[in-house]
């Protein structure tokens, strides 16, 4: 699913630089010319077809379409058998290495040739000096920032320690973190262990853990085990949470949250319902912010 209905995965951002027109025609959508050599293609699209992408002040909607082509592997083996088999009995004694590769290219350029292009398509919105993805997929991600950067568009990750200017401070449980990565989240995800406001799904819930020895997933009713488990000091790197009537699962790490679901009021048109969802996806995160800088996260021991 994506912004405009259904339960999201979503990734913030903070704008850092923005022309003065946003204009997503120049890394527009051109789709994959049959025959050509050409096996992939990605850009803008409109976030529905002939609609505006600019849909409010100082706010652009839009989706990224990303397609490729690429032979069925189950298909692409059959066909490279085959054309092992008709190079035997044909004469050849043998097939080597460099004529395998060969019928192998060969086999992929014909199925190729007849097969349509698969299609990913993620949905975004450039919201002031704030941009939310509807993904939470590194490829995805990056494929998104990277033609945001060709229209002008440069944004880096948003959490809290990234906007009070800390580092990725990782821990002995939690080394090598990804970019704009911190164990600070899992320190948030720590403190929030029956907090009134937004607290661990306890009764049919999903947690990550990252202990000394192993990794642990909890599922069900899992408040006593995690208890048992930070007392051993483990770290928590995903949770299910619950907050009012939304539900999410965040990514302590890399501050992003997947499976929210958000219930709101139908409207007449899709530009009124992404105003609403997005106004719910803002509370969610705002709330994860105040509580980050209220309960006063820090990376401790």
């Amino acid at each position: 699913m994506g912004l405009l209905s259904g339960a999201v995965s979503i990734s913030r951002f903070n704008v850092r630089s923005l022309p003065k027109k946003v204009d997503f025609e120049q890394a527009r959508f051109m789709d994959v010319v049959p025959g050509s050599e050409q096996r992939a293609s990605q850009g803008f699209v409109p976030m529905v077809p002939g609609g505006p992408y600019e849909v409010g002040a100082g706010r652009h909607a839009f989706r990224v379409r990303m397609d490729r082509l690429r032979a069925d592997p189950t298909l692409l083996q059959e066909r490279f058998r085959e054309l092992v088999r008709a190079e035997i009995a044909a004469g050849a004694a043998f097939v080597g290495a460099k004529r395998r590769r060969e019928l192998r290219e060969q086999a992929e350029e014909e199925l190729v040739a007849q097969t349509l292009p698969t299609s990913r398509i993620v949905e975004g919105c450039l919201d002031g000096k704030l941009l939310y993805v509807a993904s939470t997929a590194a490829d995805h991600l990056g494929v998104v920032t990277q033609l945001l950067r060709r229209i002008g568009v440069v944004v880096e990750p948003k959490a809290p320690w990234i906007d009070r200017g800390d580092a990725g401070f990782e821990s002995s449980l939690v080394p090598n973190l990804g970019p704009g990565q911190s164990v600070l989240g899992c320190r948030l995800l720590r403190e929030l262990v029956g907090d009134m406001e937004v607290a661990v799904e306890q009764e049919s819930g999903y947690v990550r853990i990252r202990t000394p020895d192993t990794n642990v997933t909890l599922s069900g009713a899992v408040f006593h085990e995690l208890l048992h488990y930070l007392e051993l000091e483990a770290e928590i790197v995903a949770a299910n949470m619950v907050a009012g009537d939304v539900s999410f699962r965040f990514d302590a790490l890399s501050y992003r949250v997947s499976n929210l679901k958000v219930d709101v009021e139908p409207h007449e048109h899709w530009t009124q319902t992404l105003d609403a969802r997005l106004e719910k996806f803002a509370e969610v995160y705002e709330l994860l912010d105040r509580k980050f800088f209220e309960l006063g996260v820090d990376v401790g021991v």
